[in-house]
């Protein structure tokens, strides 16, 4: 399995923001919901209307069977309440637009290879490379990180790691301090 990277750059997260906002409410909440929250992909798509209509999140990590509780970011509330308006409590936030292949049963739950095609189609819009559906949980941790190293220990809890320079190999700042040495060479 290929190692993927978070999306470094605010301009690109912005950018790919408005790309999925104009394409599709619904691919454009994954996204923002997965960098303001650190969820893997497996929980993302579990997500149930009934979770998102308060201030946090409050749930059961599927991996590790973690406690996670998250604020929903502001910015994303008004689109959010919009999205879900109409929908039952127990419909899944993220829900497929096709029957599944084996069940037959409609409004189930996207699975991980429709977001990563979707996140891969963004990502080559914006030449991104090294892009897969660990890249949202990355970009959230690396954006927590640059805006103080100090939450370093907060990640490192999050992630259950107990050497930081796990937690900083995890985000991609090992990869992005050792192109800078390199380059710094005379």
């Amino acid at each position: 399995m290929k190692k993927v990277q978070p999306i470094r750059d605010e301009r690109i997260i912005d950018g790919m923001k408005h790309y999925f906002r104009i394409r599709s409410l619904r691919n454009y909440l994954f996204f923002c919901i997965g960098i303001y929250s650190g969820l893997r992909v497996s929980d993302l798509c579990m997500l149930r209307v009934e979770e998102v209509r308060g201030s946090h999140v409050s749930l059961t990590e599927k991996k590790n069977k973690h406690a996670k509780r998250f604020i929903i970011h502001p910015s994303i509330r008004e689109d959010l309440d919009r999205y879900i308006s109409g929908m039952s409590d127990g419909d899944y936030l993220f829900a497929s637009r096709q029957r599944k292949k084996v069940s037959r049963i409609k409004y189930q739950p996207i699975d991980r290879t429709t977001a990563y095609r979707f996140l891969n189609e963004a990502a080559r819009e914006f030449g991104l490379k090294e892009i897969g559906c660990h890249t949202l949980r990355k970009t959230w941790a690396y954006r927590l990180y640059m805006q103080d190293p100090k939450n370093l220990a907060l990640l490192m809890d999050m992630f259950g790691h107990s050497d930081p320079r796990e937690t900083l190999d995890y985000i991609g700042l090992t990869q992005d301090m050792m192109d800078k040495a390199i380059m710094s060479l005379r």
